[in-house]
């Protein structure tokens, strides 16, 4: 799997799937979640109601991914996954890995070739961004997956820089 870094706006990108940093509810929200919601049109929205109503009624948990249409994005698909809040007192490591290996997965199952993520738990979540990206992109690069590639699209300057520090030490090793 090709991992690839792009400063830019993650509801623009022409990938198969997009992941997006979904907060439980599955109803939209802030950030990249908000974003992809209102870039991607109703269609999103009714597909995580049904989600909601059936599979999901107390929510998405944590760590945890799930599929639905891109609507009007350039994608064929989103996959929604839930970050931990960051806490200084408690390690959730684990649970951000985890988002990043269950999308994967999801990706696998739908067929997707090339999939774009964000941050996941960088942005109001609260997450170091350089730790967040050097779970992220070790636990993507040492994933077993169909992927082609993976496309991290970051939306400002300053995680982007982190992401690009993290992804040439794995590089250079």
């Amino acid at each position: 799997m090709r991992i690839t870094l792009e400063l830019g706006d993650i509801t623009r990108q022409h990938t198969d799937a997009v992941v997006n940093a979904a907060n439980s509810s599955l109803l939209g929200g802030g950030g990249v979640d908000g974003a992809i919601h209102h870039r991607g049109g109703p269609a999103i929205l009714a597909e995580c109601r049904l989600l909601r109503a059936s599979r999901y009624p107390d929510g998405l948990p944590p760590g945890e991914a799930v599929a639905t249409t891109a609507g009007d994005l350039p994608a064929r698909w989103v996959i929604h996954t839930v970050g931990p809040v960051y806490s200084k007192t408690q390690d959730r490591s684990a649970v951000l890995a985890s988002c990043y290996v269950q999308s994967l997965r999801v990706a696998d199952e739908l067929g997707a070739r090339t999939v774009a993520f964000p941050a996941v738990s960088a942005g109001i979540y609260g997450w170091p961004h350089d730790d967040a990206a050097r779970i992220a992109l070790t636990t993507v690069n040492q994933a077993r997956s169909q992927i082609e590639e993976a496309r991290f699209v970051l939306f400002t300057e300053d995680v982007y820089a982190s992401f690009g520090q993290v992804l040439a030490s794995l590089e250079g090793s």
